[in-house]
């Protein structure tokens, strides 16, 4: 895999594991559907910001648009409502070792939907970065001698729905070799209010805006901080890598979130890294060997 891809996906993993922990802290206090419509919005603001600027436009057809904005409807907007759920019920490092299944989920698409071969030496990294995972899984069983398997549902869910919207918007980028991922994701992240706007009409009302104007500077500080973070940020460097990259490899290497994730929470709770990190890292760090070489 190229160099630059690699970078660009585990810069993306980093400011989403950094982005997850004001997720989470938000969504246990708040709710997990307004952190979602606000690091939506933020997001959506970034990117446009950025593209009026930077990105030199490519008009695609409205079959395209839809795809995109059905894309970040599913992903960004259903999917994320049951990963922020997740991390209020388990925590965003437990919450990411679910997506450690993705790799196989987006290796098969990549096969069926875009040719995509799969060598041995991307099935053993794929196969490293999953034991990394189940490492950290043994961990947390071991604390807490059982499986949330209400937060493990919820981790599955937001991961299937991910997978799609990864499938959905790489067949649009390969459509439309000159579309910037960037302005990809302005039109994702209209997808995903636009679910927000109507779960407020149609389901129950959110209080988007009343929920804003009643928490303090600091808050409202964070929030936009988590939300360039791991939203803006995040989607930016994946995106980027996710229109180049060899879809199985790529979402192996999403597995680092998890390592990052976990990293911070010890730096959160002021704990020294356990000697199941420790295995995890050394687990990724074999995978890493056969991706690269």
């Amino acid at each position: 895999m190229n160099l630059s891809v690699i970078f660009l996906a585990l810069s993306a993993n980093l400011c989403f594991a950094l982005g997850s922990q004001f997720f989470t802290h938000y969504s246990r206090t708040i709710g997990s559907i307004w952190m979602n419509w606000a690091k939506a919005s933020v997001a959506l603001f970034c990117f446009t910001l950025y593209a009026l600027f930077f990105v030199d436009h490519i008009s695609i057809s409205v079959f395209d648009f839809s795809l995109l904005f059905l894309s970040g409807f599913l992903a960004l907007g259903l999917g994320d409502i049951f990963l922020l759920k997740s991390f209020s019920d388990l925590g965003p490092g437990r919450t990411l070792m679910i997506f450690g299944f993705q790799p196989l989920i987006l290796s098969s698409a990549g096969f069926i939907f875009f040719n995509q071969d799969m060598d041995s030496s991307k099935f053993w990294a794929i196969l490293f970065f999953i034991i990394c995972l189940f490492i950290f899984s043994l961990e947390k069983f071991k604390e807490d001698k059982h499986w949330n398997l209400k937060g493990s549902l919820l981790a599955l869910a937001g991961m299937i729905l991910d997978a799609v919207g990864i499938i959905i918007t790489r067949s649009v980028f390969d459509k439309n070799p000159e579309f910037s991922p960037m302005e990809g994701n302005i039109f994702r992240c209209i997808g995903a209010i636009a679910l927000f706007i109507l779960m407020t009409y149609f389901y129950r009302p959110l209080n988007l805006i009343g929920t804003l104007k009643r928490l303090t500077s600091r808050d409202k500080l964070y929030i936009i901080l988590g939300s360039v973070l791991g939203t803006f940020l995040s989607l930016g460097f994946y995106l980027n890598a996710l229109k180049l990259a060899h879809l199985g490899s790529l979402s192996g290497i999403a597995i680092t979130g998890t390592i990052f994730a976990s990293m911070f929470e010890c730096i959160h709770n002021k704990k020294l890294p356990s000697r199941y990190l420790m295995g995890a890292f050394i687990s990724f760090m074999l995978g890493m060997k056969f991706l690269l070489f």
